[in-house]
Formats: C-alpha cells, sequence, structure tokens
C-alpha cells in the first residue's frame, strides 16, 4: 500500500491555491482541504499589524478544525495524494509535520491584488461597495507587507516554487509532472 502524500499549496492571497488545489484533487481523484473553510473569528491574531511587527510567527495563526479534518483524512484515505490549501507551507507548528511537500505559488503581486479585487466585485459575501476601499486601505498599511514576510517564510521550506504566470491547466500540467517525477525516485 502507497502512503498518501500531504501536498501543500502555499502562497499569499490572490495566488491562485484554491484553484490549483481543487483542479490537482481532481486530477488524481483525491481529497482536498481548504484553509478558508477552516477558519473562525480566533484563527488570527488580533491586531495583525502588530502581530507583523513582532516577528510575523505564523504558528500563531490557528486552524485546529484543519488539523484535525487533515489528521482524519489521512486515518481513513488511501490515495496518492491529499492536497491542502496551507498559505503557510510547513511553518506552523500545528500542522507543519503533517505535510510531506510545499508548493509555493510565488505569483506578483499586482496579480494577486488584481485577482483580491475581483473576487470582491464578483462574489456575493462582498457586495458591500466599500469592501475593495477597506481592503485597499489595509493592504496599503499592512496587508502587502504581511504578504511578502510570509511568503518569504514559507520560501525556505518550499520543495516547489512556481514564479512563472500559467493557466490553470498548464499549471496543473507542470505540478502534476513534478509530483510524478518525484514519486519515481
Amino acid at each position: 500500500m502507497n502512503k498518501t502524500n500531504v501536498i501543500a499549496i502555499s502562497g499569499v492571497s490572490g495566488a491562485g491555491k484554491t484553484t490549483a488545489v481543487k483542479q490537482l484533487a481532481k486530477m488524481f481523484s483525491s481529497p482536498y482541504l481548504l484553509f478558508d473553510d477552516h477558519i473562525d473569528n480566533s484563527t488570527y491574531p488580533q491586531n495583525m499589524r502588530n502581530w507583523l511587527k513582532q516577528g510575523a510567527n505564523v504558528s500563531l495563526i490557528k486552524t485546529p478544525t484543519l488539523v484535525s479534518s487533515l489528521k482524519d483524512l489521512l486515518s481513513k484515505n488511501n490515495s496518492l495524494y491529499i492536497f491542502v490549501e496551507e498559505p503557510f507551507g510547513k511553518e506552523r507548528d500545528s500542522i507543519s509535520a503533517l505535510i510531506d511537500y510545499v508548493i509555493l505559488l510565488d505569483q506578483p503581486m499586482e496579480l494577486c491584488l488584481a485577482l483580491i479585487i475581483r473576487r470582491h466585485t464578483v462574489q456575493s459575501n462582498y457586495q458591500d461597495k466599500n469592501s475593495i476601499s477597506i481592503y485597499l486601505d489595509k493592504y496599503e498599511d499592512h496587508f502587502r507587507e504581511i504578504y511578502l514576510c510570509t511568503r518569504n517564510q514559507v520560501r525556505h521550506n518550499a520543495d516547489l516554487i512556481i514564479k512563472e504566470v500559467l493557466s490553470i491547466e498548464d499549471l496543473s500540467g507542470f505540478i502534476s509532472a513534478w509530483l510524478k517525477n518525484i514519486k519515481n525516485k
């Protein structure tokens, strides 16, 4: 029996993590977990600007339901992979031991910001016209620096870093070939 490998797809908001996870899970007929499905009011430190100034310790970002869901999947699963949207790669103490490989989608910040703005204008839960302005104020004040800081942390333990801007088909094909290559080693 093959060991199930947990593949974390990481990157800043808007890098395409969710789309990549869903596409890869479909390609490999594998289960997946999404970070945003496991957050609540206590996930992030209350003052993110202060958190950044104090060193941006990503282990202070808590998702106990993501960890327990992943452990549950691992105990019941027999597929080759489980894909997890984990923005912070192996950098969070609570989940790092469960992750086998980290793929960092290291996309240009302006592209990520454009995708976030599109998300704010398209998704029904972002209908408040002020949401874009509020987000951009936070982005300018501290979000951009947080994204850059956490992305740099993930780079240190990433197994694959993708800087190229690719279509979802090309991205998933590239990752699929990489996964097949490491499996055959």
